[in-house]
Protein backbone atom coordinates (compact mmCIF):
# COMPACT_ATOMS: atom_id res chain seq x y z
CA UNK A 1 0.00 0.00 0.00
CA UNK A 2 2.83 2.39 0.84
CA UNK A 3 4.58 1.52 -2.42
CA UNK A 4 1.40 2.42 -4.32
CA UNK A 5 1.14 5.68 -2.37
CA UNK A 6 4.76 6.57 -3.20
CA UNK A 7 4.14 5.89 -6.87
CA UNK A 8 1.22 8.31 -6.76
CA UNK A 9 3.47 10.95 -5.20
CA UNK A 10 6.03 10.37 -7.96
CA UNK A 11 3.37 11.51 -10.44
CA UNK A 12 2.74 14.74 -8.54
CA UNK A 13 -0.37 13.44 -6.78
CA UNK A 14 -1.72 16.13 -4.45
CA UNK A 15 -3.80 15.87 -1.29
CA UNK A 16 -7.48 15.25 -2.16
CA UNK A 17 -6.66 14.12 -5.69
CA UNK A 18 -8.58 11.01 -6.72
CA UNK A 19 -7.82 7.51 -7.96
CA UNK A 20 -10.57 5.61 -9.74
CA UNK A 21 -10.60 1.80 -9.57
CA UNK A 22 -12.62 -0.32 -11.98
CA UNK A 23 -12.66 -4.08 -11.62
CA UNK A 24 -13.63 -7.08 -9.55
CA UNK A 25 -12.57 -7.42 -5.92
CA UNK A 26 -8.92 -8.35 -5.50
CA UNK A 27 -5.81 -7.66 -3.45
CA UNK A 28 -4.82 -5.07 -6.08
CA UNK A 29 -8.17 -3.26 -5.68
CA UNK A 30 -7.55 -3.07 -1.93
CA UNK A 31 -3.92 -1.98 -2.30
CA UNK A 32 -4.91 0.79 -4.71
CA UNK A 33 -7.69 1.96 -2.40
CA UNK A 34 -5.53 2.07 0.72
CA UNK A 35 -2.51 3.43 -1.16
CA UNK A 36 -4.61 6.32 -2.39
CA UNK A 37 -5.84 7.01 1.15
CA UNK A 38 -2.28 6.93 2.54
CA UNK A 39 -1.27 9.52 -0.06
CA UNK A 40 -4.07 11.78 1.17
CA UNK A 41 -6.25 11.09 -1.83
CA UNK A 42 -9.80 10.00 -2.49
CA UNK A 43 -10.49 6.55 -3.87
CA UNK A 44 -13.45 6.47 -6.25
CA UNK A 45 -14.65 3.01 -7.22
CA UNK A 46 -16.29 2.35 -10.58
CA UNK A 47 -18.55 -0.67 -11.06
CA UNK A 48 -16.95 -3.11 -13.50
CA UNK A 49 -20.26 -3.34 -15.36
CA UNK A 50 -20.32 0.40 -16.08
CA UNK A 51 -20.19 1.50 -19.70
CA UNK A 52 -17.32 3.63 -21.00
CA UNK A 53 -19.49 6.75 -20.74
CA UNK A 54 -20.54 5.95 -17.16
CA UNK A 55 -16.93 5.24 -16.19
CA UNK A 56 -15.82 8.47 -17.87
CA UNK A 57 -18.38 10.41 -15.83
CA UNK A 58 -17.03 9.11 -12.52
CA UNK A 59 -13.37 9.55 -13.47
CA UNK A 60 -14.12 13.05 -14.73
CA UNK A 61 -16.38 14.12 -11.88
CA UNK A 62 -13.88 12.93 -9.26
CA UNK A 63 -10.98 14.48 -11.24
CA UNK A 64 -9.13 11.16 -11.05
CA UNK A 65 -5.39 11.42 -11.75
CA UNK A 66 -4.97 7.67 -12.06
CA UNK A 67 -7.41 4.92 -13.03
CA UNK A 68 -6.64 1.35 -11.97
CA UNK A 69 -8.17 -1.28 -14.25
CA UNK A 70 -8.83 -5.00 -13.85
CA UNK A 71 -7.76 -6.76 -17.09
CA UNK A 72 -7.19 -5.51 -20.63
CA UNK A 73 -10.91 -5.10 -21.39
CA UNK A 74 -11.28 -2.50 -18.64
CA UNK A 75 -8.01 -0.89 -19.71
CA UNK A 76 -9.35 -0.56 -23.26
CA UNK A 77 -12.60 0.87 -21.90
CA UNK A 78 -10.79 3.63 -20.03
CA UNK A 79 -8.29 4.24 -22.83
CA UNK A 80 -11.21 4.88 -25.19
CA UNK A 81 -12.25 7.91 -23.12
CA UNK A 82 -8.84 8.96 -21.75
CA UNK A 83 -8.49 11.82 -24.23
CA UNK A 84 -11.60 13.41 -22.72
CA UNK A 85 -10.19 13.25 -19.17
CA UNK A 86 -7.81 16.21 -19.11
CA UNK A 87 -6.70 15.62 -15.52
CA UNK A 88 -5.73 11.96 -16.10
CA UNK A 89 -2.02 11.15 -15.72
CA UNK A 90 -1.89 7.36 -15.98
CA UNK A 91 -3.76 4.09 -16.39
CA UNK A 92 -2.74 1.00 -14.41
CA UNK A 93 -3.81 -2.57 -15.20
CA UNK A 94 -3.78 -5.59 -12.89
CA UNK A 95 -4.36 -9.26 -13.72
CA UNK A 96 -2.70 -8.49 -17.06
CA UNK A 97 0.14 -6.61 -18.72
CA UNK A 98 -0.18 -3.68 -21.07
CA UNK A 99 -0.44 -5.11 -24.62
CA UNK A 100 2.52 -4.38 -26.89
CA UNK A 101 1.79 -1.33 -29.01
CA UNK A 102 -1.22 -0.34 -26.90
CA UNK A 103 -2.48 3.10 -27.92
CA UNK A 104 -3.48 5.56 -25.21
CA UNK A 105 -2.99 9.32 -24.75
CA UNK A 106 -1.59 8.79 -21.22
CA UNK A 107 1.07 6.36 -19.95
CA UNK A 108 -0.16 2.84 -19.14
CA UNK A 109 1.51 0.60 -16.57
CA UNK A 110 1.17 -2.93 -15.33
CA UNK A 111 0.49 -3.05 -11.60
CA UNK A 112 4.03 -4.16 -10.73
CA UNK A 113 5.60 -1.54 -12.99
CA UNK A 114 3.47 1.15 -11.37
CA UNK A 115 4.58 0.09 -7.88
CA UNK A 116 8.18 0.50 -9.01
CA UNK A 117 7.67 4.16 -9.98
CA UNK A 118 7.88 5.33 -6.38
CA UNK A 119 11.05 3.57 -5.28
CA UNK A 120 12.99 6.86 -5.27
CA UNK A 121 10.35 8.81 -3.34
CA UNK A 122 11.56 9.82 0.12
CA UNK A 123 9.65 8.02 2.87
CA UNK A 124 9.50 11.29 4.82
CA UNK A 125 7.39 12.82 2.06
CA UNK A 126 4.79 10.07 2.41
CA UNK A 127 4.98 10.26 6.21
CA UNK A 128 4.23 13.97 6.05
CA UNK A 129 1.27 13.33 3.78
CA UNK A 130 -0.07 10.69 6.19
CA UNK A 131 0.39 12.67 9.40
CA UNK A 132 -1.21 15.72 7.81
CA UNK A 133 -4.55 13.96 7.49
CA UNK A 134 -7.39 14.77 9.88
CA UNK A 135 -10.54 12.84 10.93
CA UNK A 136 -12.77 15.35 9.19
CA UNK A 137 -10.96 15.08 5.87
CA UNK A 138 -12.65 13.23 3.04
CA UNK A 139 -11.36 9.67 2.75
CA UNK A 140 -13.27 8.10 -0.11
CA UNK A 141 -15.97 8.76 -2.69
CA UNK A 142 -18.87 6.35 -2.99
CA UNK A 143 -20.79 6.86 -6.19
CA UNK A 144 -24.43 5.97 -5.78
CA UNK A 145 -25.54 3.37 -8.27
CA UNK A 146 -27.78 5.89 -9.94
CA UNK A 147 -31.33 4.57 -10.14
CA UNK A 148 -32.12 7.97 -11.65
CA UNK A 149 -29.74 10.23 -13.60
CA UNK A 150 -26.00 10.50 -13.04
CA UNK A 151 -24.68 9.04 -9.79
CA UNK A 152 -23.90 11.35 -6.89
CA UNK A 153 -20.51 11.17 -5.17
CA UNK A 154 -21.00 10.57 -1.45
CA UNK A 155 -18.08 12.09 0.47
CA UNK A 156 -17.14 9.78 3.33
CA UNK A 157 -14.65 11.08 5.90
CA UNK A 158 -11.98 9.23 7.84
CA UNK A 159 -14.09 9.79 10.95
CA UNK A 160 -17.18 8.40 9.22
CA UNK A 161 -15.37 5.13 8.52
CA UNK A 162 -13.48 4.65 11.78
CA UNK A 163 -16.41 5.71 13.97
CA UNK A 164 -18.95 3.55 12.11
CA UNK A 165 -16.66 0.54 12.26
CA UNK A 166 -16.05 1.01 15.99
CA UNK A 167 -19.78 1.43 16.61
CA UNK A 168 -20.58 -1.77 14.71
CA UNK A 169 -17.95 -3.76 16.58
CA UNK A 170 -19.57 -2.71 19.87
CA UNK A 171 -22.51 -4.92 18.88
CA UNK A 172 -20.30 -8.00 18.92
CA UNK A 173 -18.57 -7.78 22.29
CA UNK A 174 -19.94 -11.22 23.18
CA UNK A 175 -18.62 -12.71 19.93
CA UNK A 176 -15.85 -10.36 18.78
CA UNK A 177 -14.20 -10.41 15.38
CA UNK A 178 -10.66 -11.83 15.56
CA UNK A 179 -7.84 -13.06 13.33
CA UNK A 180 -9.65 -16.42 13.24
CA UNK A 181 -12.62 -14.98 11.35
CA UNK A 182 -12.92 -15.66 7.62
CA UNK A 183 -14.79 -13.41 5.19
CA UNK A 184 -15.63 -13.81 1.50
CA UNK A 185 -15.29 -10.68 -0.62
CA UNK A 186 -17.59 -10.73 -3.63
CA UNK A 187 -19.95 -7.73 -3.44
CA UNK A 188 -18.57 -4.81 -5.50
CA UNK A 189 -15.92 -2.89 -3.59
CA UNK A 190 -17.34 0.27 -5.13
CA UNK A 191 -20.13 -0.20 -2.57
CA UNK A 192 -19.61 1.28 0.89
CA UNK A 193 -20.68 -1.86 2.77
CA UNK A 194 -18.14 -3.97 0.89
CA UNK A 195 -15.37 -1.49 1.64
CA UNK A 196 -16.25 -1.40 5.31
CA UNK A 197 -16.43 -5.19 5.67
CA UNK A 198 -13.78 -6.37 3.20
CA UNK A 199 -11.13 -3.65 3.65
CA UNK A 200 -11.46 -1.71 6.90
CA UNK A 201 -12.88 -4.35 9.25
CA UNK A 202 -10.04 -6.83 8.55
CA UNK A 203 -7.47 -4.10 9.26
CA UNK A 204 -9.16 -3.38 12.59
CA UNK A 205 -9.64 -7.00 13.67
CA UNK A 206 -7.17 -9.16 11.75
CA UNK A 207 -9.95 -11.12 10.05
CA UNK A 208 -8.91 -12.93 6.87
CA UNK A 209 -10.46 -11.99 3.54
CA UNK A 210 -10.82 -14.44 0.67
CA UNK A 211 -11.57 -12.94 -2.73
CA UNK A 212 -14.22 -14.80 -4.72
CA UNK A 213 -14.01 -15.41 -8.46
CA UNK A 214 -15.25 -12.68 -10.83
CA UNK A 215 -18.19 -14.90 -11.81
CA UNK A 216 -19.30 -15.23 -8.17
CA UNK A 217 -22.80 -13.92 -8.81
CA UNK A 218 -23.12 -16.09 -11.91
CA UNK A 219 -22.70 -19.33 -9.98
CA UNK A 220 -19.21 -19.84 -8.54
CA UNK A 221 -19.94 -18.28 -5.14
CA UNK A 222 -21.33 -21.56 -3.82
CA UNK A 223 -18.04 -23.35 -4.42
CA UNK A 224 -16.10 -20.51 -2.82
CA UNK A 225 -18.26 -20.74 0.31
CA UNK A 226 -17.54 -24.47 0.55
CA UNK A 227 -13.81 -23.86 0.23
CA UNK A 228 -13.56 -20.92 2.64
CA UNK A 229 -16.31 -21.84 5.14
CA UNK A 230 -16.72 -18.21 6.26
CA UNK A 231 -17.42 -17.38 9.88
CA UNK A 232 -19.40 -14.26 8.91
CA UNK A 233 -21.26 -13.74 5.64
CA UNK A 234 -23.17 -10.83 4.10
CA UNK A 235 -25.46 -11.61 1.19
CA UNK A 236 -27.77 -9.50 -0.92
CA UNK A 237 -31.32 -10.88 -1.22
CA UNK A 238 -30.72 -12.46 -4.64
CA UNK A 239 -27.81 -14.51 -3.28
CA UNK A 240 -29.92 -15.93 -0.45
CA UNK A 241 -32.82 -16.53 -2.85
CA UNK A 242 -30.61 -18.50 -5.25
CA UNK A 243 -29.32 -20.66 -2.39
CA UNK A 244 -32.91 -21.30 -1.28
CA UNK A 245 -33.96 -22.23 -4.82
CA UNK A 246 -31.20 -24.84 -5.08
CA UNK A 247 -32.23 -26.34 -1.75
CA UNK A 248 -35.86 -26.47 -2.85
CA UNK A 249 -34.81 -28.38 -5.96
CA UNK A 250 -32.97 -30.93 -3.83
CA UNK A 251 -35.93 -31.16 -1.46
CA UNK A 252 -38.26 -32.16 -4.28
CA UNK A 253 -36.35 -35.40 -4.80
CA UNK A 254 -36.48 -36.37 -1.12
CA UNK A 255 -39.04 -39.11 -0.47
CA UNK A 256 -40.27 -41.52 2.18
CA UNK A 257 -38.48 -41.75 5.51
CA UNK A 258 -35.84 -39.20 4.48
CA UNK A 259 -38.58 -36.67 3.80
CA UNK A 260 -40.25 -37.31 7.15
CA UNK A 261 -36.95 -36.94 9.01
CA UNK A 262 -36.08 -33.76 7.09
CA UNK A 263 -39.51 -32.28 7.81
CA UNK A 264 -39.14 -33.08 11.51
CA UNK A 265 -35.64 -31.55 11.63
CA UNK A 266 -36.79 -28.37 9.88
CA UNK A 267 -39.58 -28.08 12.42
CA UNK A 268 -36.97 -28.17 15.17
CA UNK A 269 -34.95 -25.53 13.31
CA UNK A 270 -38.02 -23.30 13.07
CA UNK A 271 -38.63 -23.68 16.81
CA UNK A 272 -35.04 -22.66 17.54
CA UNK A 273 -35.41 -19.63 15.28
CA UNK A 274 -38.64 -18.64 17.02
CA UNK A 275 -36.98 -18.97 20.43
CA UNK A 276 -34.21 -16.64 19.21
CA UNK A 277 -36.65 -13.80 18.46
CA UNK A 278 -36.68 -10.74 20.69
CA UNK A 279 -38.79 -11.32 23.79
CA UNK A 280 -38.67 -15.11 23.51
CA UNK A 281 -36.96 -17.51 25.89
CA UNK A 282 -33.90 -18.27 23.76
CA UNK A 283 -32.02 -21.54 23.98
CA UNK A 284 -32.68 -24.65 21.93
CA UNK A 285 -35.77 -26.87 21.68
CA UNK A 286 -35.88 -30.50 22.70
CA UNK A 287 -34.40 -32.68 19.97
CA UNK A 288 -32.18 -29.99 18.48
CA UNK A 289 -28.94 -31.90 19.02
CA UNK A 290 -30.28 -34.89 17.12
CA UNK A 291 -31.84 -32.76 14.35
CA UNK A 292 -28.61 -30.84 13.89
CA UNK A 293 -26.48 -33.98 13.76
CA UNK A 294 -28.72 -35.88 11.34
CA UNK A 295 -29.98 -33.14 9.00
CA UNK A 296 -29.38 -29.47 9.76
CA UNK A 297 -25.63 -29.64 10.30
CA UNK A 298 -25.18 -31.55 7.04
CA UNK A 299 -27.15 -28.95 5.08
CA UNK A 300 -25.09 -26.12 6.56
CA UNK A 301 -21.87 -27.98 5.75
CA UNK A 302 -23.00 -28.58 2.17
CA UNK A 303 -23.55 -24.84 1.80
CA UNK A 304 -20.22 -23.95 3.39
CA UNK A 305 -22.01 -22.20 6.24
CA UNK A 306 -21.43 -24.74 9.02
CA UNK A 307 -18.93 -22.45 10.74
CA UNK A 308 -20.77 -19.21 10.00
CA UNK A 309 -21.76 -17.46 13.23
CA UNK A 310 -23.27 -14.40 11.57
CA UNK A 311 -25.41 -14.32 8.42
CA UNK A 312 -26.64 -10.93 7.22
CA UNK A 313 -28.81 -9.66 4.38
CA UNK A 314 -28.49 -6.07 3.19
CA UNK A 315 -28.72 -3.72 0.17
CA UNK A 316 -32.42 -4.42 -0.50
CA UNK A 317 -35.49 -5.85 1.26
CA UNK A 318 -35.82 -9.64 1.41
CA UNK A 319 -39.03 -11.59 1.87
CA UNK A 320 -39.69 -12.76 5.42
CA UNK A 321 -40.61 -16.15 3.93
CA UNK A 322 -37.02 -16.62 2.77
CA UNK A 323 -35.67 -15.67 6.20
CA UNK A 324 -38.08 -18.09 7.87
CA UNK A 325 -37.09 -20.84 5.43
CA UNK A 326 -33.41 -20.46 6.35
CA UNK A 327 -34.47 -20.31 9.99
CA UNK A 328 -35.95 -23.79 9.57
CA UNK A 329 -32.44 -24.90 8.53
CA UNK A 330 -30.93 -23.29 11.65
CA UNK A 331 -29.43 -20.51 9.53
CA UNK A 332 -30.49 -17.27 11.17
CA UNK A 333 -30.27 -14.30 8.79
CA UNK A 334 -30.20 -10.82 10.32
CA UNK A 335 -31.44 -7.86 8.29
CA UNK A 336 -29.24 -4.78 8.13
CA UNK A 337 -30.34 -1.34 6.93
CA UNK A 338 -28.08 1.37 5.63
CA UNK A 339 -27.01 3.45 2.68
CA UNK A 340 -23.93 5.14 1.27
CA UNK A 341 -24.95 8.42 2.91
CA UNK A 342 -24.72 6.81 6.37
CA UNK A 343 -21.38 5.10 5.68
CA UNK A 344 -23.17 1.79 5.32
CA UNK A 345 -24.98 0.43 8.39
CA UNK A 346 -27.55 2.45 10.31
CA UNK A 347 -29.40 -0.35 12.07
CA UNK A 348 -29.19 -4.11 12.27
CA UNK A 349 -30.58 -7.16 13.96
CA UNK A 350 -28.10 -9.12 16.08
CA UNK A 351 -28.32 -12.15 18.32
CA UNK A 352 -30.65 -11.30 21.19
CA UNK A 353 -32.10 -8.33 19.32
CA UNK A 354 -33.79 -9.88 16.31
CA UNK A 355 -37.27 -9.74 14.86
CA UNK A 356 -37.98 -11.29 11.48
CA UNK A 357 -39.18 -8.56 9.14
CA UNK A 358 -37.35 -5.83 11.05
CA UNK A 359 -34.09 -4.07 10.20
CA UNK A 360 -33.25 -4.15 13.88
CA UNK A 361 -32.13 -1.42 16.21
CA UNK A 362 -29.84 1.55 15.67
CA UNK A 363 -26.10 1.06 15.85
CA UNK A 364 -24.71 2.61 19.07
CA UNK A 365 -24.30 6.38 19.11
CA UNK A 366 -26.89 7.21 16.47
CA UNK A 367 -30.51 8.29 16.55
CA UNK A 368 -33.51 8.16 14.27
CA UNK A 369 -37.01 9.53 13.98
CA UNK A 370 -39.92 9.15 11.59
CA UNK A 371 -41.29 12.31 9.96
CA UNK A 372 -44.97 12.40 10.88
CA UNK A 373 -45.91 14.12 7.62
CA UNK A 374 -44.68 11.47 5.19
CA UNK A 375 -43.27 8.65 7.36
CA UNK A 376 -39.74 9.27 6.08
CA UNK A 377 -36.97 7.86 8.25
CA UNK A 378 -34.40 10.44 9.40
CA UNK A 379 -30.99 9.53 10.81
CA UNK A 380 -28.39 11.45 12.79
CA UNK A 381 -24.91 10.50 13.97
CA UNK A 382 -21.21 10.55 13.15
CA UNK A 383 -21.85 8.04 10.39
CA UNK A 384 -23.70 10.64 8.29
CA UNK A 385 -21.71 11.65 5.19
CA UNK A 386 -19.96 14.97 4.66
CA UNK A 387 -22.17 15.65 1.65
CA UNK A 388 -22.27 15.15 -2.12
CA UNK A 389 -19.16 16.25 -4.00
CA UNK A 390 -19.85 19.43 -5.95
CA UNK A 391 -23.59 19.29 -5.24
CA UNK A 392 -24.38 21.76 -2.48
CA UNK A 393 -28.10 21.98 -3.25
CA UNK A 394 -28.51 18.20 -3.21
CA UNK A 395 -26.54 18.02 0.04
CA UNK A 396 -28.72 20.64 1.73
CA UNK A 397 -31.84 18.81 0.57
CA UNK A 398 -30.55 15.56 2.07
CA UNK A 399 -29.06 16.77 5.37
CA UNK A 400 -31.06 19.45 7.18
CA UNK A 401 -29.71 22.23 9.40
CA UNK A 402 -30.07 20.04 12.50
CA UNK A 403 -27.91 17.29 11.01
CA UNK A 404 -30.75 14.90 10.19
CA UNK A 405 -30.17 12.76 7.11
CA UNK A 406 -33.25 12.27 4.94
CA UNK A 407 -32.99 8.60 3.97
CA UNK A 408 -35.73 8.61 1.37
CA UNK A 409 -37.15 5.49 3.02
CA UNK A 410 -40.58 5.21 4.59
CA UNK A 411 -40.43 3.48 7.95
CA UNK A 412 -42.00 2.80 11.29
CA UNK A 413 -40.37 2.15 14.66
CA UNK A 414 -42.10 -0.03 17.24
CA UNK A 415 -42.23 0.38 21.00
CA UNK A 416 -39.09 -1.74 21.41
CA UNK A 417 -37.17 0.51 19.00
CA UNK A 418 -37.07 -2.01 16.16
CA UNK A 419 -37.25 -0.37 12.75
CA UNK A 420 -39.29 -1.52 9.75
CA UNK A 421 -38.75 -0.20 6.23
CA UNK A 422 -42.06 0.04 4.39
CA UNK A 423 -40.90 1.49 1.08
CA UNK A 424 -39.07 4.30 -0.70
CA UNK A 425 -40.62 7.75 -0.89
CA UNK A 426 -39.54 8.09 -4.53
CA UNK A 427 -40.99 4.65 -5.23
CA UNK A 428 -44.37 5.53 -3.76
CA UNK A 429 -47.04 5.47 -6.40
CA UNK A 430 -49.62 8.23 -6.06
CA UNK A 431 -52.67 7.18 -8.00
CA UNK A 432 -55.08 9.51 -9.77
CA UNK A 433 -57.31 9.14 -6.73
CA UNK A 434 -54.56 10.43 -4.42
CA UNK A 435 -53.83 7.04 -2.80
CA UNK A 436 -50.20 6.49 -1.71
CA UNK A 437 -49.16 2.97 -2.69
CA UNK A 438 -45.85 1.32 -1.62
CA UNK A 439 -45.14 -0.93 -4.65
CA UNK A 440 -42.59 -3.26 -3.04
CA UNK A 441 -45.19 -4.83 -0.76
CA UNK A 442 -47.45 -5.59 -3.72
CA UNK A 443 -44.56 -6.89 -5.82
CA UNK A 444 -43.39 -9.23 -3.07
CA UNK A 445 -46.93 -10.56 -2.58
CA UNK A 446 -47.29 -11.31 -6.29
CA UNK A 447 -43.91 -13.08 -6.45
CA UNK A 448 -44.83 -15.20 -3.44
CA UNK A 449 -48.09 -16.29 -5.08
CA UNK A 450 -46.49 -16.83 -8.50
CA UNK A 451 -43.09 -18.57 -8.21
CA UNK A 452 -42.90 -18.59 -12.02
CA UNK A 453 -42.02 -14.89 -11.85
CA UNK A 454 -38.49 -13.55 -11.70
CA UNK A 455 -39.26 -9.84 -11.45
CA UNK A 456 -42.35 -7.70 -10.89
CA UNK A 457 -42.69 -3.94 -11.17
CA UNK A 458 -45.93 -2.19 -10.26
CA UNK A 459 -46.83 0.99 -12.17
CA UNK A 460 -49.72 3.41 -11.82
CA UNK A 461 -48.43 6.84 -10.87
CA UNK A 462 -51.17 9.39 -11.64
CA UNK A 463 -53.25 6.58 -13.17
CA UNK A 464 -56.72 5.33 -12.29
CA UNK A 465 -55.54 1.82 -11.46
CA UNK A 466 -52.39 -0.18 -10.77
CA UNK A 467 -50.76 -2.51 -13.27
CA UNK A 468 -47.72 -4.78 -13.06
CA UNK A 469 -44.94 -5.65 -15.49
CA UNK A 470 -43.93 -9.29 -15.07
CA UNK A 471 -40.92 -11.33 -16.18
CA UNK A 472 -40.58 -15.12 -16.08
CA UNK A 473 -37.77 -17.17 -14.60
CA UNK A 474 -35.29 -17.91 -17.39
CA UNK A 475 -31.91 -19.45 -18.04
CA UNK A 476 -28.89 -17.15 -18.31
CA UNK A 477 -26.02 -17.54 -20.75
CA UNK A 478 -22.33 -17.83 -19.87
CA UNK A 479 -22.09 -14.08 -19.36
CA UNK A 480 -25.06 -14.01 -16.99
CA UNK A 481 -27.36 -12.44 -19.60
CA UNK A 482 -30.99 -13.64 -19.43
CA UNK A 483 -32.16 -15.74 -22.37
CA UNK A 484 -35.77 -16.36 -23.39
CA UNK A 485 -35.61 -20.04 -22.42
CA UNK A 486 -37.48 -20.94 -19.22
CA UNK A 487 -35.29 -22.27 -16.41
CA UNK A 488 -35.67 -25.60 -14.65
CA UNK A 489 -38.10 -24.42 -11.98
CA UNK A 490 -40.21 -22.59 -14.57
CA UNK A 491 -40.38 -25.74 -16.70
CA UNK A 492 -41.52 -27.72 -13.66
CA UNK A 493 -44.32 -25.19 -13.17
CA UNK A 494 -45.19 -25.53 -16.85
CA UNK A 495 -45.43 -29.31 -16.40
CA UNK A 496 -47.68 -28.90 -13.37
CA UNK A 497 -49.96 -26.73 -15.51
CA UNK A 498 -49.87 -29.27 -18.35
CA UNK A 499 -48.28 -26.63 -20.55
CA UNK A 500 -45.66 -27.45 -23.18
CA UNK A 501 -44.24 -23.91 -23.23
CA UNK A 502 -40.43 -23.74 -23.05
CA UNK A 503 -39.83 -20.07 -23.89
CA UNK A 504 -41.11 -16.79 -22.52
CA UNK A 505 -43.00 -16.08 -25.75
CA UNK A 506 -44.77 -19.45 -25.64
CA UNK A 507 -45.57 -19.17 -21.93
CA UNK A 508 -46.88 -15.65 -22.39
CA UNK A 509 -49.46 -16.84 -24.95
CA UNK A 510 -50.39 -20.08 -23.16
CA UNK A 511 -53.97 -20.00 -21.84
CA UNK A 512 -53.03 -22.24 -18.90
CA UNK A 513 -50.29 -19.84 -17.88
CA UNK A 514 -52.69 -16.91 -18.21
CA UNK A 515 -55.10 -18.68 -15.86
CA UNK A 516 -52.23 -19.41 -13.45
CA UNK A 517 -51.28 -15.72 -13.38
CA UNK A 518 -54.89 -14.63 -12.94
CA UNK A 519 -55.32 -17.00 -10.00
CA UNK A 520 -52.11 -15.80 -8.33
CA UNK A 521 -53.06 -12.18 -8.92
CA UNK A 522 -56.42 -12.75 -7.25
CA UNK A 523 -54.73 -14.26 -4.19
CA UNK A 524 -52.17 -11.45 -3.99
CA UNK A 525 -54.89 -8.82 -4.30
CA UNK A 526 -56.73 -10.55 -1.48
CA UNK A 527 -53.86 -9.52 0.79
CA UNK A 528 -54.09 -5.82 -0.16
CA UNK A 529 -54.97 -3.32 2.55
CA UNK A 530 -57.41 -1.44 0.31
CA UNK A 531 -59.00 -1.66 -3.12
CA UNK A 532 -56.71 1.15 -4.28
CA UNK A 533 -53.76 -1.16 -3.59
CA UNK A 534 -54.95 -3.99 -5.82
CA UNK A 535 -53.38 -4.68 -9.21
CA UNK A 536 -55.91 -4.52 -12.03
CA UNK A 537 -53.77 -5.57 -14.98
CA UNK A 538 -50.56 -7.42 -15.72
CA UNK A 539 -48.29 -7.55 -18.75
CA UNK A 540 -45.60 -10.18 -19.33
CA UNK A 541 -42.31 -8.97 -20.81
CA UNK A 542 -40.42 -11.55 -22.84
CA UNK A 543 -37.01 -10.45 -21.51
CA UNK A 544 -36.08 -10.59 -17.83
CA UNK A 545 -34.58 -7.54 -16.13
CA UNK A 546 -30.78 -7.45 -15.94
CA UNK A 547 -27.71 -5.29 -15.44
CA UNK A 548 -26.97 -5.31 -19.15
CA UNK A 549 -30.54 -4.41 -19.99
CA UNK A 550 -30.30 -1.37 -17.74
CA UNK A 551 -33.20 -2.33 -15.46
CA UNK A 552 -31.03 -3.29 -12.45
CA UNK A 553 -28.23 -1.54 -10.58
CA UNK A 554 -24.93 -3.35 -9.80
CA UNK A 555 -26.43 -4.21 -6.39
CA UNK A 556 -29.46 -5.67 -8.20
CA UNK A 557 -31.92 -2.96 -7.20
CA UNK A 558 -34.72 -2.13 -9.61
CA UNK A 559 -34.12 1.07 -11.60
CA UNK A 560 -37.77 2.05 -11.75
CA UNK A 561 -37.36 5.19 -13.82
CA UNK A 562 -35.30 3.26 -16.37
CA UNK A 563 -37.98 0.56 -16.60
CA UNK A 564 -40.73 3.14 -17.02
CA UNK A 565 -38.79 4.86 -19.80
CA UNK A 566 -37.73 1.65 -21.54
CA UNK A 567 -41.22 0.17 -21.56
CA UNK A 568 -43.16 3.42 -21.94
CA UNK A 569 -45.03 2.13 -25.00
CA UNK A 570 -46.04 -1.05 -23.17
CA UNK A 571 -47.29 0.94 -20.18
CA UNK A 572 -49.28 3.29 -22.39
CA UNK A 573 -50.86 0.31 -24.13
CA UNK A 574 -51.93 -1.11 -20.76
CA UNK A 575 -53.74 2.10 -19.88
CA UNK A 576 -55.19 2.72 -23.33
CA UNK A 577 -57.96 0.29 -22.41
CA UNK A 578 -60.01 1.71 -19.53
CA UNK A 579 -61.39 -1.71 -18.63
CA UNK A 580 -58.96 -1.87 -15.73
CA UNK A 581 -60.77 1.06 -14.11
Amino acid sequence: CMAFAKSLLSLGFDRFDAVSIIGFNSAEWTIADLGCILAGGLAAGIYSTNSADAAKYIAGHSQARVVVCDNVAQLEKMASVAAELQQLKALVVYNATVPIGFQCPVPCYSFDDFLALGTEVDGAELEARMTGQRPGHCCTLIYTSGTTGNPKAVMVSHDNITWTLHSMLELFVDDPFTHLDRLVSYLPLSHVAAQLIDIHLPMATGAKVYFAQPDALKGSLGQTLKEVRPTRFLGVPRVWEKIAEKLWEIGKSTKGMKLRIATWAKGIGSQKTQLAQYGEAGGVPCGYGCANAIVLGKIKAALGLDQCRLCVVAAAPMSSDIIQYFGSLDIQIFELFGQSESTGPSSTCVAGNWKIGSVGKLIPGTEWMVDATNQELLLRGRNVMMGYLGMENETNATINSDGWLHTGDCAKVDDNQFGYITGRIKELIITAGGENVPPVLLEDALKEELPLLSNVMVVGDKRKFLAALLTFRVQVDGDGVPTTKLDKKALEIMASLNSVATTTAEAKECEKVKAYIAHGLKKANGRATSRAQTIAKTYVLEQDFSLGGGELTPTLKLKRRMVVDKYAAVIEAIYSDASGD
